[in-house]
């Protein structure tokens, strides 16, 4: 068989275009990086959500997962997320979904899950097609208001469909349930809070805009981790706080309780975001490797709650042994606030107030939305009832033209002609039942147009006033507070945690140091040795 000879391409050369690649590496580097930055790894400061997170609830809104509907296979809800909105992988959708499912990820979960959706110990969750979602309560108060025109749309990846830019979100949920990504030059970590706490240093700060973060601190203690533990020290939170960075001491509780056959440490809580049997393995690995004494026996008797058990020998000090199990495993860990979210699409490092005061601005801007989509709406309606309660004040001249024309679009046009009506008033007209000319629908025709004006009123006089929508606001939060609030989970030591010292770490007990005729220096149990006795019996 004959080769057939390649076909040569032809190249234009006027059509080549001479590059620096230097200059090319760096404007293609940097465009990738502000996509990452900007499109998926840091959240907006007014609805706290990355564009994973929100393109995931939207889709549940559309597809009619509130809180209150049925459950629908995850697999359905990754479907339409990837088809309609998130052009990456389906694992990268799942995984931030899982994330969202998890109490001891996120302090208010966002989606209820059915099924397997992984645990503490780092077990991962089942297949998508095995497990079922739905979107929380919480969630509908970051939608509230979505269909009012509250929030500005863009198209989506193909173009075929509409998605919002941000939340109208009723809550600050940045602080809520905090966040960690990590983008390219730059990386987010916001430890979740309190809801209650939250709402309150929000309407402090409405009522008194020149607070300071420390003024803000009265309400919002500190951190409020969803698995509990404890945080140390006012002046780290408050230097976190203040500049949007710092590290703050986190450790697990945990308490040395006396039994029968002895001592024994229970851990009820860890660090956030620890691994529960990491912690475990690394506990059991300092007693294999002998670095550990005094241990007799490590179990994790977990079930909703964490408790590990470490039993201990006759002979262990208590709190040596949970003394250099604080200082030797993640028991004990630093929380590095970097408070870093998207203001009006550009990353920035971010203080408690400046939080706080644009998701103020960003609920200012909503309420004023949606009171001009009620606005407006109310007017059209009010145009209507006018109509409506003009031609039954003269129903005996409108029934007349309507029954001397020959037709519909003939009847539409003389009673517009007659009577002066809209298009739109005259289309009521013509489709008004005739229970309408009862005198009790009659009534409900004007009730509904005085109740109309009246609503009109009330709310060009909001609009007016920005002192109002202030007040919409905190009403706002306040009924959202006794909604959902609930009991603060981390406890809060305003003053340092006593720093572990290598000494802390070494038993307290009677030692013998031994100097072998080889020159070694040792040290040993004074037990080992006793007094000789006669016929050299002993040590």
């Amino acid at each position: 068989m004959t080769k057939k000879p390649n076909k040569s391409v032809q190249i234009r050369t006027d059509e080549i275009v001479p590059v620096d690649v230097v200059v090319e590496m760096k404007e293609s580097y940097i465009a990738y990086a502000m996509s990452v930055i900007t499109a998926r790894a840091l959240p907006d400061v007014r609805d706290g959500l990355k564009p994973v997170h929100r393109r995931i609830l939207f889709a549940m809104h559309e597809m009619g997962l509130t809180s209150s509907s049925r459950f629908r296979k995850s697999a359905a809800v990754v479907g339409d997320v990837l088809g309609k909105y998130h052009p990456h992988g389906d694992v990268a959708v799942y995984d931030s979904m899982v994330g969202m499912t998890q109490e001891f990820s996120f302090r208010y979960p966002l989606v209820l899950g059915q099924g397997n959706f992984g645990s503490i110990d780092g077990d991962s969750a089942a297949a998508m097609r095995y497990t079922e979602a739905k979107m929380s309560k919480i969630s509908n108060e970051l939608l509230r208001d979505l269909e009012k025109e509250t929030v500005d749309f863009r198209l989506n990846y193909d173009q075929t469909r509409k998605e919002p830019i941000v939340f109208p979100s009723a809550v600050p949920a940045l602080l809520l349930n905090g966040t960690l990504g990590i983008a390219v030059g730059m990386a987010t970590n916001i430890p979740p809070h309190n809801l209650a706490e939250v709402i309150d240093a929000t309407l402090h700060l409405i009522e008194n805009v020149d607070s300071t973060t420390e003024n803000l601190m009265q309400f919002i203690k500190g951190p409020d981790f969803p698995i509990g533990g404890i945080a140390y020290n006012h002046k780290d939170m408050l230097h976190a706080y203040g500049t949007g960075r710092g590290g703050v001491v986190c450790q697990g509780e945990a308490e040395i309780v006396e039994q029968k056959n002895g001592f024994q440490i229970i851990i009820t809580s860890i660090p956030f975001r620890v691994n529960k049997s990491n912690l475990i393995m690394a506990i059991a690995k300092l007693v294999q490797d002998k670095k550990l004494e005094g241990v007799k026996g490590l179990r994790d008797e977990s079930t909703k709650d964490i408790r590990i058990v470490v039993d201990l020998k006759s002979t262990a000090v208590p709190e040596r042994v949970l003394n250099y199990i604080y200082k030797n495993t993640q028991l004990e860990s630093n929380f590095n606030y970097n408070i870093v979210a998207l203001v009006d699409g550009v990353p920035q490092t971010l203080s408690l107030k400046s939080i706080l005061s644009f998701f103020i601005s960003h609920r200012k801007e909503v309420v004023k939305r949606r009171a001009e989509y009620d606005l407006r709406r109310a007017k059209e309606r009010e145009h209507i009832l006018l109509g409506l309660k003009k031609a039954l004040d003269k129903i005996d001249c409108v029934i007349k033209i309507i029954r001397s024309s020959k037709d519909g679009q003939t009847a539409k046009y003389n009673l517009m002609k007659e009577f002066k009506f809209s298009e739109l008033q005259t289309i009521e007209i013509l489709e008004m039942k005739l229970q309408k000319l009862a005198g009790l629908e009659r009534k409900a025709v004007e009730n509904e147009l005085k109740e109309k004006q009246k609503f009109i009123k009330e709310t060009k006089d909001l609009l007016a006033s920005p002192k109002k929508i202030s007040n919409v606001i905190s009403l706002e939060l306040k009924e959202i507070r006794e909604k959902y609030k609930d009991e603060r989970r981390t406890k809060i030591v305003k003053g340092r945690n006593k720093e572990i010292s290598d000494e802390d770490v070494i038993p307290d007990k009677k030692t013998a140091l031994v100097f072998t005729a080889a020159g070694y220096v040792k040290r040993t149990d004074p037990s080992e040795y006793h007094a000789q006795q006669r016929g050299r019996v002993g040590v």
